[in-house]
């Protein structure tokens, strides 16, 4: 299927996702951002959509996916805010301090290591799932566990020598 009929399908039928997506956030700002997200993401990977089969269905499910990696990304933010002691204004700034500090070591630490182990641990912490790291990087998702695996180790052992 080329681009262009794979764009036109999509343009006349992505009008239903606006409602699907305005019930799933309850939020009208978040709803058209998971609406042109689901659809980048869409566009982004055409090549996976099986032509003649149910494009509608298709995109539901890249929205409902999105969806819920969104909501799991902030349900385990808001925990861990939660379990955090009530702390006063300076307490928070020196926390936040040595956060950035801590921060900046580590994105340091993780740009230094070899791409290969670099880009499967990003796609993860990004929030993606063995599978599709895998199918995103054309790796086996067994070789996919053992970078990410690998990449966590080295940082941890580089960071415990500064």
């Amino acid at each position: 299927m080329s681009f262009q009929t794979f764009q036109v399908q999509l343009l006349e039928n992505a009008d239903f996702l606006k409602p699907v997506a305005m019930a799933l956030t309850k939020d009208p700002e978040a709803a058209k951002d998971l609406y042109q997200e689901t659809l980048y993401k869409a566009l982004k990977n055409k090549d996976k959509y099986l032509e003649g089969s149910n494009i509608r269905a298709w995109l539901y499910t890249i929205m409902r996916n999105l969806f819920i990696n969104d909501y799991r990304r902030s349900a385990k933010y808001s925990s861990s805010l939660e379990l955090t002691p009530n702390i006063t204004n300076n307490t928070l700034a020196d926390v936040n301090a040595e956060n950035m500090i801590r921060t900046k070591e580590i994105k340091g630490t993780l740009y230094k290591l070899p791409l290969s182990f670099k880009k499967p641990l990003l796609l993860y912490c990004d929030g993606f799932k063995y599978h599709e790291i895998a199918e995103m990087l054309h790796e086996p998702m067994g070789t996919v566990k053992s970078r990410i695996h690998l990449a966590r180790k080295l940082l941890c052992t580089t960071m415990s020598r500064h």
